[in-house]
């Protein structure tokens, strides 16, 4: 299974992959980089611009970027698009009254030229909180089901204490494993 197919790549040298980190700003973007770099996640600050972070993991090396979600910051996105092997979008699950801005932002960049065929992994972070909405309801409301033109998953996932961030980190091996075939 899986666990064969890394264990035979990590006989070979270590893949690196351009992951691009976005969402609106307070979605939790720093705080799951942090979490998946095993740094702490107590005091977290909105990113100013962009912070990039090498994470190893199932024998990858993924240099991610997180970009601020700022409104000032966003037309800046398309920037840092270039080469970019999968798109990982957070969503802020308590903020429902930011669900038509933040699925707006994600239909654009969609449209980019850049991001053709790149897999998209959608976080639907703060899943600890009581007002969170189910995956299945924001993945409705973002109308993912529409999205043809690449692989998409979206993940229920708390970056404060980590759950569901390894199982969105399994489903990009297996799409780096079905990109190599």
């Amino acid at each position: 299974g899986l666990l064969s197919v890394i264990q035979r790549l990590k006989g070979s040298p270590e893949q690196e992959l351009r992951i691009v980190l976005l969402g609106l700003d307070n979605a939790g973007k720093t705080t799951l980089l942090k979490h998946l770099a095993s740094e702490e996640v107590s005091t977290i600050t909105p990113t100013q611009g962009f912070n990039i972070k090498s994470v190893h993991s199932h024998g990858f090396k993924l240099n991610v970027w997180d970009i601020g979600g700022q409104r000032s910051i966003r037309p800046y996105w398309r920037k840092y698009l270039g080469s970019t092997d999968l798109l990982i979008y957070v969503i802020d699950s308590a903020d429902q009254k930011r669900f038509e801005e933040t699925g707006q932002e994600l239909a654009e960049l969609t449209e980019e030229e850049s991001l053709t065929g790149v897999p998209l992994l959608v976080f639907a972070n703060k899943q600890d909180l009581v007002t969170a909405a189910p995956a299945a309801e924001i993945a409705e409301g973002l109308s993912l089901h529409t999205y043809r033109d690449r692989e998409w998953q979206i993940q229920a996932c708390s970056a404060l204490s980590g759950e569901g961030v390894q199982d969105g980190m399994n489903w990009i091996s297996s799409q780096i494993m079905n990109r190599k075939k």
